[in-house]
């Protein structure tokens, strides 16, 4: 078998379980060194554990693979950095971040509290800058020494923020956040040889289990298995990705696609007097392209899909 990341080393951010523990086995099976993060707290982000990043350490070496467990909070600066030092220090180098952990803490926006919000914000959209941050850092300090860079950045969006799923406005605000990040990143990243990626994945874990993928059986709840999230995130790590850069990948069992982000649509010249300006706003809206649904792909915009 061909090793997509043969002596690649990289960070993976909530591996413990889920998708992340999918991402750091394959990365491993093929080749990659792996940092195994995971703070080991529940779906809601609460409490900590280190046993699950353990455990997948213990799998990886079992496979013959070469592993580390990190148990630093994503969120946290001073941890963040620990993290990239980490990686540096025990394998030599770094060339991929996973940004994969995340919470969820669900409520209709009438009813969330500022702490849901919060929590939420700071370990989607903070724990996603902070490593990312400090690895763009390490790599523009070799790029000035006149070291070779072939870095990757791999964060992790939703369909929830890219396409809007109702209950979900902390989620999907700090998920449409990411997409946003990584392509503001991936622009500016680009003259230090570092790609900046996302994936939108779609999969059974205990982050979704109780949001109607829980009762699927047979062969529906094989696809919606983590495992098919996996290949994309193992590619982008690899050397054969370094052509892509900015663009968010839907993945599942069901799925893989190239999201494609805002555009322009109608326009219209300006006008000052808002007495005008409605009958020219309207047009424009029926002659616009709809809003997506959950599927990416046109609902009739209204409050209920």
């Amino acid at each position: 078998m061909s090793r997509l990341c043969e002596g690649r080393i990289v960070i993976v951010t909530g591996a413990g379980r889920g998708i992340g523990r999918e991402h750091a086995l394959m990365m491993a099976e093929h080749g990659a060194k792996v940092v195994v993060n995971d703070l080991g707290g529940e779906r809601d982000g609460s409490g900590t554990d280190q046993s699950p990043a353990g455990q997948v350490v213990e799998e990886i070496i079992a496979m013959g693979g070469e592993a580390v467990a990190n148990g630093d909070d994503v969120s946290d600066w001073e941890g963040a950095q620990r993290m990239i030092n980490q990686a540096v220090e025990t394998f030599g180098d770094l060339h991929a971040v996973v940004n994969n952990a995340g919470i969820l803490r669900d409520r209709m926006l009438v009813n969330m509290t500022e702490a849901e919000w919060d929590s939420v914000i700071k370990v989607h959209l903070k724990g996603t800058f902070a490593p990312a941050r400090w690895a763009a850092a390490y790599w523009r300090e070799k790029v000035k020494a006149g070291e070779p860079v072939d870095g990757r950045i791999i964060n992790t969006t939703s369909v929830s923020g890219i396409y809007g799923n109702p209950g979900q406005t902390n989620y999907g605000a700090a998920k449409m956040g990411i997409a946003s990040f990584t392509i503001i990143a991936a622009r500016e990243l680009a003259r230090y040889g570092v790609t900046v990626n996302a994936i939108a994945p779609g999969a059974l874990t205990r982050m979704t289990e109780d949001l109607g993928m829980g009762a699927l059986e047979g062969e529906d709840r094989d696809r919606m298995s983590p495992r098919w999230i996996a290949p994309i995130a193992t590619w982008l790590v690899s050397e054969d990705s370094k052509g892509v850069t900015g663009r968010v990948f839907e993945a599942s069992g069901r799925t893989f696609a190239v999201a494609e982000g805002w555009h322009r649509g109608p326009t219209a010249d300006p006008v000052d007097d808002p007495t005008e300006i409605g009958q020219i706003a309207k047009r424009l809206v029926s002659e616009a392209r709809l809003n997506a649904n959950m599927g990416g792909e046109d609902f009739d915009g209204g409050l209920t899909e």
